[in-house]
């Protein structure tokens, strides 16, 4: 059995990575959702292990001392991380993980596990990422105009990842990031195990002959 791809999906807020993401859960049956940690409170109807790895300040700290997070960052007064133990496991069934963070985070796991395959996903114009956030109907003016000057910083490091997906049309969208994580198991990062297998076979066979 191969091992599973390891993906970092980011994008600026609008850009629909959720929508992507739960389409490419439930159309394909291979991939799993990666987990994250935090120490904020669990929001009603959460469960533990299911959204969130719930954990107390003491218990996360003991996790970053231990090198348990392949990424982690605090917000206001709370942790996040993604722990590597439990994408290792996934990984380890073939599953192919889908890890969903912001660009500073996805820089991280990419340094840490140069084999991660990052992805971007965009609108097709900053046009249609206005009217999304407006059209979401959630958000006041001075959120979307907060949003849209993130945008403006986030695209500065769109070149760091592998692949930019344009979101115009969702199935499209879905059908192009299965592809492209699927092309991905054939990359020489992921089949060390394969190489140094034929590697071997043809010492022997060499060794043999001569």
């Amino acid at each position: 059995m191969s091992r599973g791809v390891l993906t970092v999906v980011s994008g600026f807020s609008g850009a629909g990575k959720g929508t992507v993401m739960k389409g490419l859960l439930s159309k394909y049956g291979n991939y799993a959702l990666s987990i994250s940690a935090t120490t904020r409170k669990p929001r009603e109807g959460e469960q533990d292990g299911r959204e969130y790895f719930f954990k107390t300040k003491e218990e996360f700290e003991k996790m970053i001392a231990e090198h348990a997070f392949i990424e982690y960052a605090r917000y206001v007064e709370n942790y996040y991380g993604t722990p590597g133990a439990y994408v290792e496991e996934q990984l380890a069934q073939g599953k192919d993980v889908l890890l969903e963070i912001e660009i500073q985070g996805a820089l991280q796991v990419k340094k840490q596990r140069p084999d991660t395959l990052l992805v971007f996903i965009t609108p097709p114009s900053a046009e249609i990422l206005e009217q999304r956030l407006v059209g979401r109907g959630t958000e006041t003016p001075e959120v979307i105009a907060m949003r849209m000057n993130r945008a403006v910083e986030e695209a500065a490091y769109m070149d760091a990842y592998d692949y930019i997906i344009v979101n115009d049309r969702l199935d499209d969208c879905i059908e192009s990031m299965h592809q492209v994580i699927q092309s991905h198991h054939a990359a020489s990062s992921q089949q060390d195990e394969f190489i140094r297998q034929m590697q071997k076979e043809l010492e022997e066979r060499k060794e043999r002959k001569a």
